[in-house]
């Protein structure tokens, strides 16, 4: 049997993007999650918010919060393909201790 924890992560799409295309990004990455035996366990849409300070000249951005349960190897997997993706202004994953 697999060990799996609960991990969490945030991440902010490009504002220029429209809400379906930023829609999209989320679907992307919940179904990456599935796709590598994941389980998306909570999504938040936060919509197009403010940022505290510019990222890459931006000053908002569409926010996401997705709680899932993997395996151990899935998040470093995931963070790799935030870091490539076009339209990523920021992400996290953190694991979620109870």
């Amino acid at each position: 049997m697999e060990l799996t924890s609960k991990y969490e992560t945030v991440f902010i799409v490009n504002p220029e993007f429209t809400e379906e295309a930023a829609k999209e990004m989320l679907d992307k990455f919940t179904g990456i999650i599935s796709e590598n035996g994941g389980t998306v366990d909570k999504v938040d849409e936060w919509g197009k918010k403010k940022l505290a300070y510019l990222i890459d000249d931006y000053a908002d951005g569409y926010y996401y919060v997705v709680e899932f349960t993997s395996g151990a190897e899935l998040p470093s997997e995931l963070d790799r393909i935030f870091n490539i993706t076009d339209g990523i202004l920021r992400s996290i994953i953190v694991k979620i201790e109870k």
